[in-house]
């Protein structure tokens, strides 16, 4: 039997010898490989903290304890050692395990983790709320992944390191968030396994210990312990994590058990805070991940032998279509090249939102800021008072991070920044951590600030070329993790979306159904399926949320008894609020009755973005049974219609 099979909790981990834990390792490993390859998900960061996570649940007392992740992607080698090794094959799936850590999901999950930085901030609270409670355990931040790079770790570094309370911190040094680490601070802390100096003092030290006397060899030890302590200070990121007032272990092996546990064992022994640096490969054990931990990062179901993509269900008849994110970035490249004055900024995440490709083409005018998002947002503003034109690329969900500079550093000096936010809306398997549901809503709530979303890759591109040549302050658009509905045509041939315009594109009389961006197609099903019901529907592609149509929605709240705005976001304050408040302040159509669709106010859970989107009621039949309650509501009679309807046979449909 595998070892792993015996381990049901920490508890049981912590019953076997130290000589087995490598066992373990090299079986939880070959867990997480099996797993993902058959159904896909995060693959190589788990594969780097292997070691790591069964050292930390080795040697400290968990859930005791408090274990505290960042950037949860990290954390399947966690969820199998805690429990959750026989539900892992449905991670990510509806009603499956998190794709990340969650509070409600495990009380192993003392923290919940989906975007990065978090954890020394969180895990620094559970030290202080443990001594002003008069309580007794170990509290460790597991940060790594590029999590470092951002700046609220270092705020949280600077408030724990200027006091006594005992704290630790463990960095995973892997040199990677999604793609390589960038900035000054990898530079630094890449020097360690590059520095010849260290490796040569490490190298004395050792052979010092092995020439000692025997009776000597405990005073020689401690000797050459502060010896190599003193200099590794000199010639590590131990004099940056000092002078923080952390004290400074390392650097690790993260790939060796045994030396990982008997650091951590000494580290749980002392006092005040400390600071563990851990190099750990990402990838690791597995040698395309290793050899391109970029494209490895994550994964769809793939051959563990050759590493190809599974095939997915029958051949397809014809090209797929391509996604929004790869369409944004080769319209992008192409838009820079019409003119030298657009530059692209991303924070992190230059494959998710396709800006790799303009980095590969216009490398000079190409800045990933590393996980930074609020850095982002305020360097684009210096960029814009240069008369440079700046598209900041950045999720939905993770744009929110730079919600304060959006505000002061942007909208209020009018500033022309593009703000392009890809996985707006449901972001499927990856759950409410990465849902952009807020963005409607955090964006129309900002003064000058223009909002749009385009119906499908075509008018989103026309959107941005609109942006661009915006100067009257910053312009938003957005657009879901999906493929395009349709072909998209050459950059050139896309002229640019008329300003503040909406667009009918389904001439009806009974309701009006009022779609902004992915909720257009299945508003104009929704009025198919109204029409065989007798229903007759107008439906208004709203590109723009913020500044809106003015004389069209007069136009309809004057032709139409009811009206339905569709978006997919919360619908708490989103465009639906905000029409009603403008409808509201109007004289014409407040006859009129409204219904807002969008997401509910909740946080959505994970799984198949088709399927949550029905969930919700933001598909087709959704939108027609909301339709059908509104008409009801002001008085249509459709059964004579429908009979009519039924009787004249589908072509009156």
């Amino acid at each position: 039997m595998a070892l792993l099979d015996l381990i049901d909790s920490p508890q049981d981990l912590r019953k076997l010898s130290p000589d087995q834990l490598a066992t373990v390792a090299r079986e939880a490993r070959e867990r997480h490989i099996d797993v993902v390859s058959q159904i896909g998900g995060h693959f190589g960061a788990s594969l780097g903290v292997v070691e790591l996570t069964v050292a930390l649940h080795y040697v400290f007392d968990t859930p005791h304890d408090r274990l505290v992740w960042d950037t949860g992607h990290q954390g399947y080698i966690h969820k199998i050692l805690t429990g959750r090794n026989d539900q892992l094959p449905s991670i990510r799936q509806r009603h499956g395990l998190a794709p990340f850590l969650r509070r409600d999901e495990s009380e192993y999950d003392v923290f919940g983790a989906g975007h990065a930085s978090t954890s020394i901030s969180a895990a620094w609270g559970m030290a202080v709320g443990r001594d002003l409670n008069g309580d007794d355990f170990n509290v460790a931040a597991i940060i790594g992944d590029g999590a470092m790079g951002c700046g609220l770790a270092y705020e949280a570094l600077n408030n724990a390191g200027h006091t006594d309370r005992d704290f630790i911190v463990v960095l995973n040094d892997n040199d990677h968030s999604i793609a390589p680490n960038v900035g000054a601070l990898n530079k630094y802390l890449t020097s360690v396994v590059t520095n010849p100096a260290y490796n040569r003092v490490r190298d004395v030290v050792k052979d010092v210990l092995h020439r000692a006397p025997t009776g000597l060899g405990n005073v020689m030890e401690e000797v050459a312990g502060k010896i190599e302590d003193g200099l590794t200070h000199f010639l590590t990121p131990g004099m940056l994590f000092e002078a923080m007032g952390f004290r400074y272990v390392g650097p690790i092996d993260g790939h060796d058990v045994g030396a990982l546990v008997e650091h951590l064992e000494r580290v749980k022994k002392m006092h005040g805070p400390i600071l563990v640096h851990a190099i750990t490969q990402k990838g690791k054990g597995f040698a395309l991940a290793e050899d391109d931990p970029w494209t490895w990062h994550a994964s769809g179901p793939f051959d563990k032998v050759s590493g190809s993509a599974a095939k997915r269900g029958a051949a397809s008849t014809g090209p797929s279509l391509p996604r929004y994110q790869k369409v944004f970035g080769r319209a992008l490249v192409d838009l820079a090249r019409e003119d030298e004055r657009v530059v692209a900024i991303t924070a992190g995440m230059p494959d998710g939102t396709s800006t790799d490709l303009f980095a590969k083409e216009l490398p000079e005018r190409y800045f990933d800021v590393g996980i930074a998002e609020g850095h982002a947002v305020t360097f684009a503003a210096g960029l814009a008072t240069e008369r440079v034109k700046p598209v900041v690329a950045i999720y939905s969900t993770f744009l929110q991070r730079g919600y304060d500079m959006i505000v002061h550093d942007v909208a209020l000096q009018d500033l022309p920044v593009v703000f392009a936010m890809d996985r707006a809306g449901i972001a499927g398997a990856d759950g409410p951590t990465h849902h952009g549901a807020l963005d409607i809503s955090y964006m129309l709530g900002i003064p000058n600030m223009t909002v749009t979303a385009g119906k499908d890759g075509t008018e989103m591109i026309g959107l941005l070329r609109t942006g661009l040549a915006h100067s009257a302050g910053p312009f938003s658009v957005r657009w879901p993790r999906a493929s395009v509905p349709a072909e998209v045509p050459a950059t050139s041939e896309i002229p640019a979306v008329e300003y503040g315009t909406w667009e009918v594109l389904r001439e009806g009389s009974d309701v009006a159904l009022l779609a902004v961006g992915t909720m257009v197609r299945p508003a104009l099903d929704a009025a198919q399926e109204l029409a065989a019901r007798g229903i007759d529907a107008t439906v208004v592609n709203c590109r723009f949320l913020k500044p809106y149509d003015a004389e069209m929605l007069d136009r309809v709240l004057a032709t139409h008894r009811g009206l339905v705005t569709i978006e997919e976001g919360q619908v708490s304050n989103g465009f639906g609020a905000f029409l009603a408040r403008e409808i509201a302040d109007r004289e014409t159509g407040t006859g009129v009755l409204t219904a807002a669709m969008g997401l509910p106010d909740r946080f959505v859970e994970h799984g198949d973005r088709g399927g949550l989107l029905a969930e919700v009621g933001l598909d087709a039949r959704g939108i027609a049974d909301r339709a059908r309650e509104l008409a009801a509501r002001i008085g249509i009679d459709t059964s004579a219609r429908s009979a009519a309807i039924e009787s004249a046979g589908p072509q009156s449909a």
